[in-house]
């Protein structure tokens, strides 16, 4: 099987888009307006829901203020260390030097991130 084989089976979606913000509750009034739902925050962060879509949205010093500012777009993976390790064979630029852990949701995530061609950001995400 091939690399690419490996990632088509292991994906299964896209898990969110991050977007970040000066204004974190402003920006959940926005996403609530539009019929979002708050599925975990804490403060500095917020996960809302409204069907399938996801949007993370967090704090930060300073945004993009225009148009093309998501972050970056996270991919669910079944499993972390596969995926890292097939990034690493595909020699992918990465942002991470490994795999992270963030004590989001009931047990955490596992996540990475490469870089496209374009600089855009790909997180490779997994709930533990």
């Amino acid at each position: 099987m091939n690399l690419r084989e490996n990632f088509r089976k292991n994906v299964t979606g896209i898990q969110h888009l991050g977007i970040p913000t000066l204004d974190i509750r402003k920006t959940m009034d926005f996403y609530h307006g539009l019929g979002f739902e708050t599925i975990w925050e804490n403060g500095e962060v917020a996960f809302m829901q409204l069907g399938t879509l996801v949007i993370e949205t967090y704090t930060a010093p300073e945004t993009a203020q225009c148009n093309g500012a998501i972050d970056h777009v996270a991919l669910n993976v079944n499993d972390i260390e596969a995926a890292w390790r097939d990034a690493q064979a595909c020699g992918y630029e990465t942002q991470d030097t490994e795999i992270n852990f963030l004590p989001f949701f009931e047990r955490g995530v596992k996540f990475f991130t490469i870089i496209g061609p374009n600089r855009e950001k790909v997180e490779f995400n997994q709930f533990l």
